[in-house]
């Protein structure tokens, strides 16, 4: 089992289910398919301490009633909330809209400043995980990367990402920059930079470093709701990483992830991977 620390949102999600694509100028139906958990903080934290580990969040919420549905719902899962912060105000919802094909469109609030406080201690960690546009996850991760492992999602912006591994996928790199991909990855995440692993959807995902590029497959699954597939394919990075995986066989894990996150109707990871991860660990016990 891992320490782990995840520096990310938490959303309500509403779900809306249109009758048909979206187009420009069009009329649609939809059906409330209500309130769920979401954001990165729960879609990736649900998975890992479902693979045994603890898992502590470190986001921002409302002091309003959906705050408190937040915090009440995610610490029932089994994610530490101790260093969640309350802010005044609302906390808005996060709205998904569906199409019956299984894409989405998300419309977000725009979010309030937050600013990370200091830094814990490190050495009682395993694992910093930064998908956040909080202020300080530069100064956090900077702190972190000389007492464990520290992965981090590239930002919408060219923004430092001090880190070991940095991810993206290859829409958010698209157009992002000339230079070379491994070049530009070390501008973002510096010296420290072991690996930039670049997720293609149903093409699998790259990894890179100083040694070249290899490929590693996605595994293939009936896509029911993409909600949340990056975020469990982040979790299952990290939980190979901690297991000692070698970086080829943890992206081989975090595509199983992905795989059961696309299957399943929630914005957080289904009870399929939950099974999955409880037969696992009954095989690894015997």
């Amino acid at each position: 089992m891992a320490n782990i620390i995840l520096v990310a949102n938490l959303n309500c999600d509403r779900l809306l289910l249109l009758d048909k694509p979206l187009h420009t100028g069009g009329r649609f139906h939809y059906r409330d398919g209500g309130q769920r958990l979401g954001g990165g903080g729960a879609n990736t934290g649900l998975g890992l301490v479902w693979a045994g580990h603890r898992v502590a969040l470190v986001s921002q919420v409302g002091r309003d009633d959906i705050g408190d549905w937040l915090l009440a719902e995610t610490s029932t899962q089994g994610i530490d909330c101790h260093m969640i912060q309350r802010r005044p105000g609302n906390t808005c919802e996060m709205l998904l809209v569906m199409t019956p094909d299984g894409e989405r469109t998300i419309i977000r609030p725009q979010r309030p400043v937050f600013e990370l406080p200091a830094p814990p201690r490190w050495q009682r960690w395993d694992a910093l995980y930064i998908n956040s546009s909080a202020e300080g996850a530069a100064s956090w991760a900077r702190t972190a990367l000389p007492h464990c492992l520290v992965v981090a999602q590239l930002a919408k912006d060219d923004r430092e990402r001090p880190c070991h591994l940095l991810l993206a996928s290859a829409t958010d790199l698209n157009g992002r920059t000339e230079l070379p991909l491994w070049q530009y990855a070390q501008s973002i995440a510096g010296d420290s930079l072991r690996y930039l692993v670049v997720t293609e959807g149903d093409k699998g995902a790259c990894v890179y470093s100083g040694d070249g590029c290899q490929r590693v497959p996605a595994r293939p699954a009936r896509v029911v709701d993409t909600t949340g597939a990056g975020d469990a394919y982040a979790a299952g990075l990290i939980h190979g990483l901690c297991r000692n995986l070698t970086i080829v066989d943890a992206m081989a894990e975090a595509a199983i992830w992905a795989a059961f996150a696309v299957e399943s109707e929630s914005s957080t990871p289904g009870t399929a991977l939950q099974q999955y991860l409880e037969e696992q660990a009954n095989a690894m016990g015997k």
